[in-house]
């Protein structure tokens, strides 16, 4: 029987847990929602000795930079059907251009932010990995509705900037294709059909809710954390081409519009 370890079953991961248990999976996680101890070595050994296939949707480490992950366990990881969900902030600022997975990485250009990740993102390539870039990921309870409702909304004067996204149903909808399919190790990004500004979908949330949207603000104005305003710093359009070619994967939701559609 297929057996999945998963490595922190956030938000993402329970999506991804939940559509392969309908599919007759067994899966395992580490992380406050599963029952292995990330910490006790020997119940992780025994976990991954059950384990045909391993996932890991753990970030690197705020402070250290490195991969808990890989840290930890990197040794026993060797040789085995890997999966890593990553982000597509490993491509750092493109003023705007289409990005896709032969664009170098901030760790081959030396430049942009987030390097933690870019390394963490190559070190899974390096041991073999199925590797998911994900742009802004959004989905139940997760929005920009529930932001709009909650008046957390915002709205920031930046002229041309422009981001991708995908729906939580679609990044699962991607890595069980890769998982079922036994796809070949490299990287993969999953992300909608439709970039687009922040300012537009916070437009078209305000007008399903029929709220007014909130006022434009510039960076300065808004008050943004260090996270907040490092997001912004970054403009990119992320092509999916290679997740359809090679995964056979067609989001569900293939623009914010229905994204919000069907969230309402």
């Amino acid at each position: 029987m297929a057996h999945l370890l998963i490595f922190g079953l956030g938000y993402t991961a329970k999506r991804i847990a939940a559509s392969l248990k309908t599919l007759g999976w067994s899966v395992e996680a580490t992380g406050s929602a599963g029952a292995v101890d990330f910490a006790d070595a020997q119940a992780v050994h025994a976990a991954l000795e059950r384990a045909t296939h391993v996932l890991s949707s753990v970030p690197p480490d705020r402070a250290s930079g490195d991969d808990p992950v890989l840290s930890a366990y990197g040794e026993a990881l060797r040789d085995r059907a890997l999966f890593y969900l990553s982000s597509t902030g490993v491509y750092g600022d493109q003023q705007g251009a289409w990005v896709d997975e032969a664009t170098p990485t901030v760790v081959e250009t030396g430049a942009g932010r987030r390097n933690a990740r870019a390394e963490a993102d190559a070190a899974w390539i390096e041991l073999g990995a199925r590797v998911f870039r994900l742009p802004g990921i959004y989905g139940p309870g997760r929005s920009t509705l529930d932001r709009v409702k909650t008046g957390k909304a915002r709205r920031i004067d930046l002229p041309g900037q422009v981001f991708s996204r995908v729906h939580v149903d679609d990044i699962a909808s991607g890595v069980v294709a890769a998982l079922t399919r036994d796809a070949p190790s490299g990287a993969y990004n999953l992300g909608d059909d439709l970039p687009a500004s922040g300012n537009a979908v916070t437009e078209h949330a305000c007008a399903l809710l029929g709220l007014e949207p909130p006022k434009l603000e510039t960076l300065e104005e808004a008050s943004l954390s260090e996270m907040a305003r490092g997001f912004y710093s970054e403009n990119r359009r992320v092509a999916n081409g290679k997740a359809k070619r090679v995964l056979d994967w067609r989001p569900k939701l293939p623009t914010y519009i229905e994204g919000l559609a069907d969230l309402l």
